[in-house]
């Protein structure tokens, strides 16, 4: 049995709310990165975190603190979604510093099957945070709020 762990990227799902559903999809028809487990090998979900964001001062250590929330639950892979693979400048920092961490932890990058290359999410991740949205800045100030 393989207890895996998922950590998805921060803007991913709290500012465009993924809901991680093609991961958990794909995770149970084991395509994408969860083909390459043999075929008997049940594949038993333990967890789902955030990335803790972009590291600052801290750099990594905000992100072990919340792995180790999936670590005390005996996993022993973590993927990073398709989100973090495409987006995050810092996964393999964030992988290195992981596999220190946790040596007894595999660490993958990548969930979901892939229909569109990286390049082209990351274009389209880019226009949906750049539309016009309105904010709670608009309601007090009365503007429009039905654009």
């Amino acid at each position: 049995m393989a207890r895996i762990g998922i950590m998805t990227c921060s803007n991913a799902t709290q500012d465009l709310g993924c809901s991680s559903a093609s991961c958990l999809a794909d995770m149970r028809k084991r395509r994408g990165r969860f083909a390459d487990y043999p075929k008997d090998d049940t594949l038993d979900l333990i967890g789902i975190i955030n990335c803790p964001g972009c590291p600052t001062l801290t750099g990594s250590d905000k992100l072990l603190h919340r792995i180790r929330a999936l670590t005390e639950f005996r996993v022993d892979v973590i993927h990073f979604t398709n989100c973090v693979k495409a987006l995050c400048p810092f996964k393999r920092k964030y992988k290195t510093s992981l596999e220190a961490a946790f040596p007894q932890i595999k660490v993958v990058i990548g969930t979901h099957q892939e229909h569109i290359t990286d390049d082209e999410f990351r274009e389209r991740v880019k226009c949906l945070f750049s539309r016009p949205r309105k904010n709670m800045v608009d309601m007090i100030l009365n503007r429009d709020l039905e654009d």
